[in-house]
């Protein structure tokens, strides 16, 4: 008893009661997360001349570090881990406007810190192949390990549309994904589906620049290189492409969501989201019945009737508590 009573003490002691702190918490562990996997799988083939992984193991690492990352963030920041997503969901009034510079400010750092893990992890990987010669370009360049750049053949022009592109297309999949009045994802499985997302334009759209689509996961990065000796050349190669990657997804988050709604989500029936309200009663499982379950099924059906959302929607976390609109919008 005395131990429980000082383990009760001891937790309430140290836990953060402030919802924006333990939101940036969470969002600051989720992009860490993927960007350490991700920066990992890179650094492990680029530093083994590609014999202990490849240009599939990577895309495939980051989409599978991208569905972790959600797990990990989900339900407490809503795991944007991506200043092109918290601007999509300003835009259709789930997060508020005042939150998205304090997310994308979050985001950035830790993609910062998550480089230098991974420069500290493979140190002596990244010593031994270059000789301790760090370049950005030429046979045996590391830069790209930690933030995006063009192939030789890419424009300016071309690598901006690429980015509006791919992230418009990112976009509009994670809208579907979230939108229960659409086809839908089983609740707790949304992660695995957009991990599926990210490795389809990846193995698509990759070629060209190694669709960052991020402006957090490349600046961020891109900051660390440039201290970490690098130089500035990670700032002006690639006819100075560092801008790309950062101003074309925020267009293309912009352009994603507004075609979205325009083409699916403001023409759903009215009726729609009644339907599925009965189809998903249906489908309920068994253990949802058990008496010591019915109580908090009940108390989240009150709630909901009462038009406060208890539950998160997946990425787009839905708080009433964190100032998001639990029944605004077209979807979710």
């Amino acid at each position: 008893l005395v131990f429980l009573t000082h383990r009760a003490l001891y937790l309430g002691y140290f836990r953060i009661h402030s919802l924006l702190a333990r939101q940036c918490l969470a969002e600051f562990l989720g992009v860490f997360v993927l960007m350490l996997l991700t920066q990992g799988a890179v650094a492990q083939a680029v530093t083994s001349g590609e014999t202990k992984g490849n240009f599939f193991t990577m895309f495939l690492a980051g989409s599978l570090a991208v569905t972790i990352a959600i797990y990990v963030a989900g339900n407490v920041s809503g795991a944007h881990l991506n200043p092109a997503f918290s601007l999509a969901m300003c835009l259709l009034g789930r997060f508020p406007w005042s939150m998205l510079p304090i997310y994308c400010f979050v985001q950035l750092l830790s993609a910062f810190c998550a480089s230098g893990a991974t420069y500290v992890l493979y140190y002596d990987a990244l010593q031994n192949y270059t000789g301790g010669n760090l370049t950005v370009t030429g046979p045996k360049e590391t830069a790209s390990i930690f933030a995006t750049y063009p192939a030789p053949y890419l424009s300016l022009n071309n690598g901006f549309l690429d980015q509006v592109l791919g992230t418009g297309i990112l976009i509009v999949g994670l809208l579907a994904i979230l939108d229960r009045r659409n086809k839908g994802v089983p609740v707790g499985l949304e992660p695995v589906v957009v991990g599926l997302l990210i490795l389809v334009i990846g193995l698509s759209m990759g070629v060209n620049c190694g669709f960052p689509l991020n402006p957090a996961r490349d600046l961020g990065p891109r900051l660390f290189t440039y201290v970490a000796g690098w130089g500035p050349e990670v700032f002006s190669a690639g006819n100075g492409w560092w801008w790309v990657p950062v101003v074309a997804p925020l267009v293309g988050a912009t352009l994603g969501t507004a075609t979205y709604q325009l083409l699916v989500a403001l023409h759903h029936p009215e009726d729609s989201e009644q339907g599925q309200k009965k189809a998903s009663d249906l489908e309920t499982p068994a253990w949802v019945q058990m008496p010591s379950l019915r109580a908090s099924r009940n108390a989240v059906a009150k709630s909901s009737h009462e038009g406060v959302s208890t539950l998160d929607a997946g990425l787009g976390g839905q708080r009433e508590s964190a100032g998001w609109r639990a029944d605004g919008g077209t979807f979710l």
